[in-house]
């Protein structure tokens, strides 16, 4: 971590980075990028703006910092996912892990990158692009693993991969969409539950 005896151009800088970085993720996923403003960024982060585009720059390349930090968290709860030993198992894992996540106490309800990509009017083109990218490499490590499946003789040889993947992205950002509108981790693991009955094999 870049603690306060790190420094920008011979000056030392007062905040810790990551921490920084933090708690504008968290004004980000609960606001959205549209809604949050740079008063809002700046008081949760505990720094005046000429810090904050002295250290990130401008409010755009400090949401792109703060999703590459919630990305890089989520990508490894996909890998662990679909490292389990069957299709069916991975699947479970993904949603159900999921469905926690979004639940949990101590961070805002629902998954950054689903509500970032609803993006509002404001939202530049590039941007919301790429958080469809990043929403869409999950689905295309959900189609490999069961491209994989069906060559091991986990899916039957007529499963289409890309539709599961697929089916699964949608009940994952229906989920957020839920979670984010108050649904609850009961409710949300119910949803997991009946999904997953329409799993093939």
């Amino acid at each position: 971590m870049m603690k306060a005896a790190a420094k920008t151009k011979g000056r030392p800088r007062a905040f810790d980075i990551d921490q920084a970085l933090d708690r504008a993720l968290q004004v980000f996923w609960r606001k959205g990028y549209d809604s949050a403003s740079m008063a809002d960024l700046t008081e949760a982060m505990g720094i005046n703006a000429p810090s904050l585009y002295a250290a990130f720059g401008n409010k755009e390349t400090l949401f792109r910092k703060a999703v590459d930090r919630y990305a890089r968290e989520q990508s490894s709860f996909v890998e662990r996912a679909m490292a389990a030993p069957t299709a069916r198992e991975a699947a479970a894992a993904l949603l159900h892990g999921a469905a926690v996540y979004m639940t949990e106490r101590g961070h805002p309800k629902g998954c950054l990158i689903v509500r970032g990509s609803l993006a509002g009017a404001d939202t530049s083109q590039a941007l919301q692009r790429e958080l469809i990218q990043r929403r869409d490499a999950t689905e295309t490590a959900c189609r490999k693993r069961f491209e994989r499946a069906i060559r091991e003789g986990d899916l039957p040889g007529d499963a289409d991969p890309a539709a599961l993947a697929r089916y699964l992205m949608t009940v994952n950002q229906g989920m957020s969409v839920q979670a984010t509108s108050g649904a609850s981790r009961a409710e949300l693991l119910k949803v997991v539950e009946i999904a997953l009955k329409a799993w093939p094999g």
